[in-house]
């Protein structure tokens, strides 16, 4: 009968000591008002609700006529009770179950318990009785949440009510056991089979440890595989790792590197020596209250010598060890000892993140008294588990390298501040993506105290972007010393792209870079202080704002153009506005608005507008203004805004005189330019090379112009002379022969001047030069 449920228990003097459910309901009396009575009372019962004494209820009958079985059940004590049961069903063998169960239970190698109704065990065989550590007697009677030691006693009673409420067998659920007990085992399954004929359940258990330690490896290695990596930053990557690793695999995990690394240089080859500092990274711990750290993320010390963690980057070999008070490393390095103590650490499994001999750093993993130690397999798996991390790390630190290499180069491509002009003020504003991007801007002088102002971005980020950036910058400049129009450089440049990429495309096939497109945006203007118009031409650049005393500042309206390298296009096309003086010009890049903007996602550069509405302000307060409203985390690429305030050229620094289409034209421009010079103070020297300068421009604009001509000097950084008419013929730079009488002028302009060029305007032509001038005769 080993297995059955008494209906009730009854002592040596007759008491009724338990009353089951299944009494309950058969005989209708709830155990308060059976328990200490005597079994007699049962034979000839009170009358209860409804019925008349003697009446007993269905399914009772039997047990009325003395259809019952009556066991001895020994106590611990030496006293003997008596098991009163239920007969068996009608059509069965006496005794054929209770003999079924009793062989597989001595038969089978899991633990067996049976359990009546309120769960109290009322056998256990062989395998049950190891693994609860106690004899049957012991466990008969006992709850099985307390004579079987696990780590989950509330699930395990929640699984066991449910499966005997509902009826249907609850299988395989994996419970954790107490470790004390035996830390070799520390999972194990466990399937309640709920009884049919009598109340209480079947449990059978059996060692899943291995099974589970598998499966934890496994999921260990795909939850790294998934998730490290996924970054190309280094401390990222790191609590990417301890993530990963906690709580499915460790309770605690510490990521160190070295401290080169985290800034993208080259590790240290191993060993490593005792002075070289370590980063701690990355901690991760499993949330429980007595886990603490040794040192803060972002401590850099270097590991005390003799202990784990210093000799496995010594000789690159993982090293697992149990925790003890009397570990004599553990005085080695106090502060750890003290943390490891306070959280409950019990083991310890130290493996180095290493690649190719060079040593990255070290993953500590940490198992606290409610879980087990590390095995074999264990050190195995953090080992490929390192591997991997290492791997992803040493890509995140070429990737930092990489990108620090291309922010420096970018720094020393671009000017240290755009520089202002005599006509123009200009500030600006650069705030520089960490990845290395291809952002750029400039003011430079032009010819008749013009000032150019550019902004442009190369897609992209990394080394070859900001090589791209500063290509198409010096051929900036280059087209820029030209003094072409707006329109004509952006076409110059577009032309200088198209043979960049051609050049990319024809790459080897191995070379990612051959795969990666190749194009930058670019916005021009020039501005001319004496007639006070601004010529704008874009390259698929957002267009920049006017912002003017006294009104409210007003995005331009620009004729649309595509971005360099793509081809095809129409041509460039120019939009002139003109600027009063004090007006505030802004330029920028599509980075600036989308980190700058407020609220929504439409690049509208209102938010621009409205810290641009008190030009009054200084240029490089406005800067500073739209600096503090930007978000880091927003940055698509660099930031870079260029301010330029016009004002007024100094009229007692310029002159302009129309010439008559006379023969002593040119004598009259010459003396006229004699005594300005004088007026100025420039030294004779250069006022004989103005003069004969003069002297030849004049002389070509007469004989190959078309009037009117007009005559002009500019005291600036640089003398400038400029001889306008009203021809399309374009002046050529000859080399006469000795025996030539003409043909010179040009030539010898060219040897008097630092420079000169052609500039073409609606209305014909301008032909300059320009000359240094001493420092006295400023």
């Amino acid at each position: 009968m080993a297995g059955e449920t008494p209906l009730m228990i009854v002592d040596g003097a007759g008491v009724v000591v338990r009353w089951s459910r299944r009494a309950e309901e058969l005989l209708g009396r709830p155990a308060a008002e059976v328990i200490g009575r005597p079994a007699t009372d049962l034979v000839s019962p009170l009358p209860a609700p409804g019925r008349r004494q003697g009446d007993l209820p269905d399914g009772a009958q039997g047990a009325a006529h003395g259809d019952l079985r009556v066991r001895a059940m020994p106590g611990e004590d030496g006293s003997v009770a008596w098991g009163i049961f239920l007969p068996p069903a009608s059509g069965t063998v006496p005794g054929l179950e209770t003999a079924v169960l009793e062989a597989v239970s001595a038969h089978t190698s899991n633990a067996v318990f049976v359990v009546d109704e309120e769960l109290r065990v009322v056998s256990a065989n062989a395998a049950a009785q190891a693994l609860s550590g106690a004899s049957a007697r012991r466990l008969q009677g006992q709850p099985l949440t307390q004579a079987w030691p696990h780590s989950a006693p509330g699930e395990l009673e929640h699984v066991l009510r449910r499966a005997m409420a509902g009826g249907a067998p609850e299988p395989d659920r994996v419970i954790r056991t107490d470790l004390r007990n035996d830390p070799r085992h520390t999972h194990v399954a466990v399937s309640v089979l709920p009884l049919r004929d009598a109340p209480g359940a079947v449990v059978v258990a059996h060692d899943v440890t291995c099974r589970e330690k598998a499966r934890r490896a496994t999921r260990a290695l795909q939850s790294v595989r998934d998730r490290v990596g996924q970054t190309l930053d280094v401390v990222t990557t790191c609590q990417e790792l301890a993530d990963a690793l906690v709580p499915e695999f460790a309770d605690i995990a510490v990521v160190e590197v070295v401290e080169p690394v985290v800034r993208g240089e080259e590790p240290p080859l191993s060993p490593l020596g005792r002075d070289v500092p370590l980063r701690r990274a990355a901690f991760g711990h499993s949330g429980g209250d007595h886990q603490t750290r040794a040192h803060p993320v972002g401590d850099v010390r270097a590991l005390p010598f003799a202990t784990p963690y210093a000799q496995a980057l010594a000789d690159l070999k993982p090293r697992a060890t149990v925790l003890r008070p009397d570990t004599p490393w553990l005085a080695a390095d106090p502060v750890r000892a003290e943390a490891m103590r306070a959280s409950g650490a019990r083991a310890l499994l130290v493996a180095p993140l290493t690649l190719r001999g060079k040593v990255l750093g070290l993953l500590s993993l940490y198992r606290t008294e409610r879980s087990d130690g590390f095995g074999d397999e264990d050190v195995s798996l953090t080992l490929e588990l390192a591997t991997h991390t290492a791997l992803s790390i040493d890509n995140a630190r070429r990737y930092t390298r990489e990108h620090t290499i291309a922010a420096a180069l970018q720094r020393h491509l671009l000017p240290p501040a755009p520089p202002s002009q005599t006509a123009v003020e200009t500030a600006g504003l650069y705030v520089a993506d960490d990845r290395g991007a291809g952002g750029w801007s400039n003011s430079c002088a032009l010819p008749g105290a013009r000032t150019a102002l550019v902004v442009g971005e190369v897609a992209g980020h990394g080394i070859h972007t900001a090589v791209t950036m500063g290509q198409l910058r010096t051929a900036m400049n280059t087209l820029a010393a030209l003094d072409l129009e707006p329109d004509e450089l952006l076409a110059r440049l577009d032309d200088a792209m198209a043979r960049l990429a051609r050049e990319r495309r024809a790459l080897p096939l191995g070379d990612p870079l051959r795969r990666q497109p190749l194009s930058a945006t670019c916005l021009c203007a020039v501005y001319d202080p004496f007639t006070h118009t601004c010529t704008i031409a874009s390259a698929g650049h957002p267009p920049p704002i006017v912002a003017a005393p006294g009104s409210r500042p007003r995005v331009v309206e620009l004729a649309a153009g595509g971005a360099l390298g793509g081809g095809g296009g129409p041509p460039y096309a120019t939009t002139a506005v003109t600027l009063a003086d004090g007006d505030v010009l802004a330029l920028y890049t599509t980075s600036l608005l989308s980190a700058v903007r407020p609220e929504d996602a439409t690049g509208d550069p209102q938010p621009l507008r409205r810290m641009l509405a008190d030009v009054g302000r200084p240029l490089q307060d406005l800067c500073d203004d739209v600096l503090y409203r930007l978000s880091a985390d927003a940055l698509s690429g660099d930031a870079i805004l260029l301010l330029a305030r016009t004002r007024p050229f100094p009229t007692e620094r310029v002159t302009t005189w129309p010439l008559n289409q006379e023969p002593t034209a040119p004598a009259v421009a010459r003396r006229r330019t004699r005594r300005q010079l004088a007026a100025w103070g420039v030294d004779d020297e250069t006022s004989y090379a103005t003069q004969e300068i003069v002297s030849e421009l004049v002389t070509n604009a007469l004989r190959y112009g078309a009037p009117p001509v007009r005559l002009r000097l500019i005291n600036d950084r640089s003398l400038t002379c400029e001889v306008h008419d009203c021809g399309t013929s374009a002046p050529r730079l000859r080399h006469a022969r000795s025996v030539d009488e003409g043909g010179r002028g040009l030539f010898i302009c060219a040897q008097l001047a630092e420079n000169w060029g052609i500039r073409y305007t609606g209305d014909g032509k301008t032909v300059w030069t320009e000359q240094a001038l001493a420092a006295q005769g400023r």
